[in-house]
């Protein structure tokens, strides 16, 4: 097939540090070539790929200081690519709303991945074009109230191979909270678990700006350094070092989480991730297995200690069967051909 993949412009392809949607696009790509699919790529200039690279910029735009109307770029991109709709058999956009306006103008369907969640703005436009086809990234991130044309739910799936299984954490017993230090993951939460089991705390993740206040104010002062501590924004391989030596990952999430990358990542190395049962949190955690899916603060620090006997292997072997960019990959080409079919 030939296949235009539709990337955010805000982070580089794969993402140089966080960056969900940008490192599963790579992935997904990057499979479809080695597949023997006709691939192009639109993204940032600075992305690297096995597919064919189209850019409107050189660079991933959150690194460009000199821009101030981000939007613009999007729509250049856009515009660029469906004015040459016609070489490609399929396009797959991972861009939100903003592909949805151009895609019906032209006889190439669009599939569009759902990444991130609803808002009542967004909603609007969704509900303007609920026809063409949608795939989501977990059951629990559909909207039926929306009506909009599911086709298909296609898990994310990480490269177990970049994952390395730890089967005994070389280091003390300690909790680890991967993810950005917003309200919505639930670092807080994380903090206060922490507390409650006696355990150190290791925490990773980025400050948004939007997200600077609550961390000045909130979390700076419970972090003393000894056992709470934060470590910046860290890269892949110390956050692989980070998740495969700890005892049990925590995922205290106040929101509905579409998917939940960190949860996949953090057992492909064998440890067991105990989470807040909101969003997708059920259908990626085994609950009693690989972790487990707790309503409170209260059950997860009550769960920690079971979580602490769970067998790691079973959790290296759960991402393998379910997880994988194999199984990812797959699913998707069944979505590009039930599309396919249906436009026959």
């Amino acid at each position: 097939m030939r296949i235009a993949q539709i990337a955010p412009l805000w982070e580089r392809v794969p993402p140089f540090r966080y960056g969900g949607i940008e490192l599963i696009v790579s992935l997904l790509t990057d499979e479809l070539v080695r597949r023997g699919h006709e691939v192009t790529l639109f993204a940032s200039g600075d992305s690297i790929t096995k597919a064919d690279l189209k850019s409107v910029h050189n660079q991933a735009l959150r690194l460009d200081k000199t821009i101030k109307e981000h939007s613009l770029y999007e729509q250049m991109m856009l515009s660029s690519l469906y004015q040459q709709a016609d070489q490609f058999d399929i396009i797959h956009s991972h861009v939100g709303c903003a592909a949805l306006p151009y895609s019906g103008f032209v006889k190439t369907p669009t599939v569009h991945t759902t990444h991130g969640i609803f808002t009542p703005d967004n909603e609007k436009i969704f509900r303007q074009f609920s026809r063409q086809p949608y795939t989501s990234i977990s059951e629990a991130q559909r909207e039926p109230r929306l009506g909009l044309n599911y086709i298909h739910t296609v898990y994310n799936g990480i490269d177990p191979e970049v994952y390395p299984f730890q089967e005994t954490p070389t280091q003390p017993p300690y909790l680890a909270f991967v993810g950005r230090l917003s309200p919505e993951k639930g670092p807080e939460g994380a903090i206060k678990i922490a507390r409650a089991t006696g355990l150190p705390l290791k925490m990773a993740g980025k400050v948004d700006v939007v997200d600077q206040e609550y961390y000045n104010e909130t979390l700076k002062p419970l972090i003393d350094g000894e056992q709470i501590q934060y470590l910046g924004e860290v890269s892949h391989e110390e956050k692989v070092q980070l998740l495969r030596n700890a005892t049990v990952t925590l995922f205290p999430i106040t929101w509905r989480e579409p998917f939940g990358l960190v949860m996949i990542e953090s057992m492909a190395t064998g440890t067991p991730v105990v989470g807040m049962a909101l969003g997708a949190v059920p259908e990626v955690i085994a609950h009693g297995k690989t972790g487990f899916v707790c309503h409170t603060l209260e059950e997860m620090s009550e769960a920690v200690p079971e979580a602490m006997k769970l067998d790691r292997p079973t959790c290296r072997d759960y991402v393998l069967s379910r997880f994988s960019v194999a199984t990812m990959v797959n699913e998707y080409e069944q979505a590009y051909q039930m599309v396919l079919g249906n436009n026959a």
